[in-house]
């Protein structure tokens, strides 16, 4: 097939002591380097729209001699790096704080230093290892914030929360946000435009030392939802995701300090998020930790209902667990202490374990 790529999606996913057994006897093979390992996998040979996919055993897989193959499996399997100083031995909490008047979920609650300093102490004692803080809004529909704006809505909040038991993030798509975040203390740069939307923005990241996620969005928040369209979402996002990595780290940006995020929502039919989710596996052939964003989004209001974002609380926990099956490694939520405890949960049914 001219111009035919691989992609590998991992199935057949074995858990805890299983796991560890069938990778030690060669039949499973390790799932970014995790407790989580693969028997199978999905072959997928094309281009987005044209594909073929064919299944095979992780062994015949690991086996083929083909290099292209070859790398793309040592992708996979390959242990992740700490991610700002953050080890991945099992799923990890992003808190949710958004310094804004019109986030779609929480808009106007912690609009105030005060009270979005205390939502993040909330969310960090709660168990959240990043607290991400945001001050412009990027939901369907909404309006761009002027640099000055979102600094003074986020920077005092990011000063006032030194010595925090987790990781500051600075949820930004501008430099200048993003080196005053990093100069108050932020050690990681969330970017939903992938470090594209401001051109001074990889700079900054690569002389501030920052971690940075870069997700994936088709279009500008103001108009994303209108009609998205893609000929193959799963592929699209992920080859989107490739080039930005590549290109960040052409830039100077240690692969190591970087993550990445589908984008869930964010130019996205119902049917692409489902598509996304369900094939989460897929995205490990990147090669860096994944980010996964759900909560509370309007795709959960497609499936069951909610119409307003806090009743899609119980489909966000599913979607996260959903994630955390197939490995990721970041859950962004909003209710940290409910997420933590619906993952506990799932842990111990899947790996036999409390802890």
């Amino acid at each position: 097939m001219a111009g035919a790529k691989l992609y590998v999606r991992p199935v057949g996913l074995l858990y805890g002591a299983t796991a560890e057994a069938a990778v030690a006897d060669k039949v499973a093979l390790p799932l970014a380097g995790g407790a989580t390992a693969f028997a199978a996998a999905e072959l997928i040979e094309g281009v987005p729209g044209n594909t073929r996919i064919r299944t095979f055993t992780a062994s015949a897989l690991a086996a083929s001699g083909d290099p292209d193959l070859a790398a793309l499996l040592a992708r996979i399997t390959a242990r992740r790096s700490h991610f700002a100083g953050l080890g991945f031995d099992r799923p990890i909490l992003m808190g949710i704080v958004n310094v804004t008047p019109d986030s779609f979920s929480d808009g106007g609650l912690y609009d105030s230093k005060e009270a979005a300093v205390a939502h993040a102490a909330e969310l960090a004692a709660a168990g959240a290892a990043i607290v991400d803080i945001g001050g412009e809004s990027t939901r369907p529909g909404s309006d761009p914030v002027e640099a000055r704006e979102e600094a003074a809505r986020v920077i005092p909040v990011i000063a006032g929360l030194s010595g925090l038991p987790a990781v500051i993030s600075v949820d930004t798509r501008k430099a200048s946000v993003a080196r005053a975040g990093a100069e108050a203390g932020a050690k990681i740069l969330n970017d939903v435009s992938a470090l594209t939307y401001d051109p001074k923005i990889v700079e900054v990241a690569r002389e501030a030392g920052l971690s940075v996620v870069l997700m994936h969005a088709q279009g500008e928040p103001k108009t994303m939802q209108d009609n998205p369209r893609y000929a193959d979402v799963v592929l699209e996002v992920f080859d989107y995701l490739e080039a930005r990595i590549g290109a960040a780290v052409a830039s100077g940006i240690e692969q190591s300090r970087l993550a990445a995020d589908p984008g869930l929502g964010f130019g996205k039919t119902l049917a692409h998020n489902l598509a996304l989710l369900a094939n989460t596996t897929l995205f490990h052939g990147l090669g860096v930790p994944l980010l996964i964003g759900a909560s509370r989004k309007r795709f959960i209001q497609g499936l069951s209902g909610g119409a307003e974002p806090a009743p899609r609380e119980p489909g966000s926990y599913a979607a996260a667990a959903a994630a955390a099956a197939q490995g990721a490694q970041i859950l962004r939520v909003h209710d940290v202490a409910g997420s933590r405890q619906a993952l506990a949960v799932w842990r111990a049914s899947v790996f036999g374990t409390e802890n």
